[in-house]
């Protein structure tokens, strides 16, 4: 990588003002700025950081931290920054180099009004995709009075959102009982009554009988890893999920269809649930926020409605 790219880089971090809530800064992966296809700038609410997808020598890194200090020195805000940090996501256990500051490893964010708790320094992910505010936002306008199904619910940002709106009861799935605990709490931060909550920390491909017992659903997002190793792959599984719709929705009911693999296109998902679901039919793709831009929008991340024809 050469100066121009780092400079691009502190250039676009050379704010006025920060957000009052948890914000992508930058973001590389879209390909608009060449040399910084790998790397992401988030503002974590007093904390930012810097994550490197690709290795780099140690004179560029040294050169980024250097001007990170002198960023953060020179900017009107810095009083509000407690932590720069620089996490090496390349890496076997993605750690850390804490830049300036003191890291605070268990922050609690705000999203549009609602509380998320994050960890920071020992996973590779904190806690909450930042690109998916709209598919929250919109999970929250949609959930009134209706029983969801969040799968591949991760620390159930959807399910925060929706009992946010309103919904009577949610279901969480996730093979990862350490991230539906952190669901937990992330309700129990916004004072949400956990009698409406239940968790499934199972694998989906065995549990469909419990996941039918606790519906039907009128709402199902499905946002499911490109590739969990020995669990599921996207191109082959996902229509595995698709043709259960018909046993899981009401007769008026919607799904989020979600995709974040650059491979696969949105068509993709408008094909599939046409051949393994159609009494389903496409309603519209929801947009990403702005702080998430991409040469090519179909290999940005993929948030399709779909309603039962019978709506």
């Amino acid at each position: 990588m050469t100066a121009t790219p780092l400079s691009t880089l502190l250039q676009h971090l050379s704010l006025q003002t920060l957000p009052n809530e948890v914000c992508r800064l930058f973001h590389g992966w879209g390909r608009c700025y060449p040399g910084l296809e790998q790397i992401t700038v988030d503002w974590l609410q007093g904390q930012l950081l810097i994550s490197l997808f690709k290795e780099h020598d140690q004179q560029w890194l040294d050169a980024l931290k250097s001007e990170l200090l002198k960023l953060v020195e020179s900017q009107p805000w810095a009083e509000r920054v407690s932590a720069v940090i620089l996490q090496h996501r390349y890496a076997n256990g993605a750690p850390v180099d804490l830049v300036y500051g003191e890291l605070s490893a268990m922050p609690v964010v705000n999203e549009q009004g609602l509380k998320f708790g994050l960890s920071l320094g020992a996973k590779q992910n904190m806690g909450l995709f930042l690109d998916m505010r709209l598919g929250r936002q919109w999970v929250r306008s949609q959930s009134d009075g209706k029983r969801v199904l969040n799968l591949f619910s991760y620390t159930c940002g959807f399910s925060v959102a929706a009992l946010e709106g309103g919904a009577e009861h949610v279901v969480n799935l996730d093979m990862s009982k350490a991230a539906l605990k952190q669901g937990k709490v992330n309700h129990q931060l916004n004072g949400h009554d956990l009698g409406k909550v239940s968790f499934l920390g199972h694998e989906l491909f065995k549990s469909w009988g419990k996941v039918k017992k606790l519906g039907p659903y009128d709402l199902i997002v499905i946002d499911p890893p490109s590739f969990q190793k020995g669990s599921f792959a996207l191109t082959k599984d996902y229509q595995r999920i698709l043709r259960r719709l018909g046993d899981l929705l009401t007769e008026q009911g919607s799904v989020l269809a979600c995709v974040n693999s650059p491979d696969v296109s949105a068509q993709f998902l408008i094909d599939e649930m046409a051949r393994e679901a159609p009494q389903m039919h496409f309603e519209s793709r929801l947009p990403n926020p702005p702080e998430f831009p991409d040469i090519n929008e179909d290999s940005s991340l993929k948030c399709l409605v779909f309603n039962a024809k019978s709506a």
